[in-house]
């Protein structure tokens, strides 16, 4: 004899299956939160050191607003003062979230940045972090000789190629981090970033 369908049994097999979903959605969570905690600290230390000149002592993150966002720097210093710091910087790209490091010396020039995540268009904007032309042109990018704006827009930043939005982005990201940098971080360390 078959089972007769009534709103009871429909109610009791969506909660089954609601409940086993669950459960291996949290297994997976389980599984794999540890191993992405732990990637993700190995991106974000080697994203420090290569936005940063080699020696001296780096000190641990330290909580910074970045354009208006919560984030992080981190401290370079050699014989007790700064000569550089790394700042997270998060923007909206095309595709969402674009999160960049950005190293900045104590004398207010990039020396490097870095992509930490983005979520660009594969081919087009994801780009911001392989074309090596665009990534180039930031290390030792100084205000005081540039613009920080795509040539587009009349400043000395060269897109990336049919990625406007996603170049404007990554230009705004580093923007963002000099002027937390030049506002927050040197009044706080004591430095002074010349602008």
């Amino acid at each position: 004899m078959a089972v007769k369908s009534n709103l009871k049994n429909m109610a009791l097999c969506l909660f089954i299956t609601c409940f086993f979903c669950s459960a291996i959605l949290a297994a997976v969570y389980a599984v794999t939160k540890d191993p992405i905690a732990q990637t993700n600290a190995a991106i974000l230390k080697e994203s420090v050191s290569a936005v940063l000149p080699e020696g001296g002592e780096l000190s641990g993150p330290q909580p910074i607003e970045v354009g208006g966002v919560p984030s992080e720097y981190y401290t370079l210093a050699k014989d007790g003062k700064p000569v550089a710091y790394a700042v997270k910087s998060v923007v909206s790209g095309f595709g969402g979230p674009l999160e960049v490091m950005v190293g900045i010396t104590a004398d207010g020039v990039v020396h490097n940045t870095s992509v930490l995540s983005h979520t660009e268009t594969p081919g087009l904007g994801a780009k911001c972090n392989t074309d090596e032309k665009f990534m180039a042109q930031w290390k030792g990018f100084d205000t005081k000789n540039k613009i920080l704006k795509v040539k587009k827009d009349g400043g000395d930043v060269d897109a990336i190629t049919a990625s406007t939005i996603t170049s404007r982005a990554y230009a705004a990201a580093v923007s963002n981090a000099l002027a937390a940098v030049q506002g927050n971080v040197s009044a706080a360390s004591g430095a002074s970033v010349q602008k």
